[in-house]
């Protein structure tokens, strides 16, 4: 099957992490960019998170324990849905905040053997606070650790995946480049808490 983009199914299978910090466009990015392949979906955190109803702690809530209870419900959630959408054959767009590289092989673990691929989209600081500061009161988030994320990001993880600039493209410019190009500048990602045997057999 092929899209309008030119990409099949077969050619982007199993699912795409898309993280970045708040403000960097990646429900919006991922939103536009399933929507241009032949058959995929969208799995955004900030929506499961939004099935509580009554009970619920943001991931920089009280009770500090509950809020990482509550953080790990989400990401469970998370890639039992896009394990679910995979092995019926739709390509994944998951968008969520990934802090290190303990969550990444978190969400890597739950989704094994799946194939799993890793883009971050990092615009810069600032744009990721502007954009955030004049989105709807309602989608808007209260945050204020763009440069201990970035580091913390860039040091875990910033030797894996696609860190995509997008600080000078539009919406659909960075939708179209990351279904066209994904495939060729990422690879499927090793699961990193078999490190050690995948040393041993010299992969």
């Amino acid at each position: 099957m092929t899209a309008s983009s030119g990409v099949t199914t077969e050619s982007l299978s199993g699912c795409v992490i898309v993280t970045g910090m708040p403000g960097a466009g990646k429900s919006t990015v991922t939103r536009r960019g399933a929507a241009m392949l032949p058959r995929a979906a969208q799995v955004g955190g900030d929506d499961v998170n939004a099935m509580i109803r009554s009970g619920s702690v943001g991931f920089m809530g009280k009770p500090a324990a509950e809020a990482l209870r509550q953080d790990e419900l989400c990401n469970r959630n998370i890639c039992a849905l896009a394990n679910n959408f995979v092995d019926f054959g739709f390509t994944v767009l998951i968008d969520t905040v990934l802090a290190d590289r303990a969550e990444l092989d978190f969400f890597l673990a739950l989704m094994s053997p799946r194939p799993v691929r890793l883009v971050v989209l990092s615009p810069g600081i600032e744009v990721c606070r502007y954009r955030n500061a004049n989105r709807d009161p309602e989608e808007r988030f209260d945050f204020d650790g763009y440069e201990r994320l970035e580091t913390d990001m860039q040091r875990e993880f910033g030797d894996l995946g696609w860190w995509l600039d997008t600080a000078d493209l539009t919406v659909d410019e960075t939708a179209q480049r990351l279904v066209t190009e994904l495939a060729g500048r990422t690879a499927v990602l090793d699961p990193g808490w078999n490190a050690w045997l995948r040393h041993l057999h010299g992969r």
